[in-house]
């Protein structure tokens, strides 16, 4: 089953940018507003109105109260959500299509020591 937002809740989800190294997606919802079990990529969300939110994974539930202008890491996860708030969301959400770095040796150690 395709969980990407866009495909599970396309009037919610729309695509402003893609490239071969990100994709923006722009979130929008009314209150009362659900989505679908879904799933993102690490990403980095920049909420563009203040909102409240139910955001449930794996059987835990987690209640999010968000200001306009926040930027927040979000690491890659599966979950489906509810605006359980007043007013409206705006956010937008760049989603990393490259995989996790993974540590070298030299990264780790540090340079080589000289010659």
């Amino acid at each position: 089953m395709n969980q990407d937002p866009t495909i599970t809740d396309p009037g919610l989800y729309t695509v402003v940018f893609e490239n071969d190294r990100v994709r923006v997606l722009e979130y929008r919802d009314d209150p009362g507003a659900r989505t679908n079990m879904h799933r993102h990529p690490d990403s980095i969300m920049v909420t563009l109105s203040s909102f409240r939110r139910r955001v449930a994974s794996g059987g835990r539930e987690v209640d999010v109260d968000l200001t306009a202008g926040q930027v927040r890491w979000v690491g890659a996860q599966e979950h489906h959500g509810e605006n359980t708030g007043s007013t409206p969301t705006l956010a937008i959400f760049v989603e990393l299509k490259e995989s996790p770095p993974t540590p070298s040796a030299r990264s780790v150690l540090g340079p080589d020591p000289a010659p």
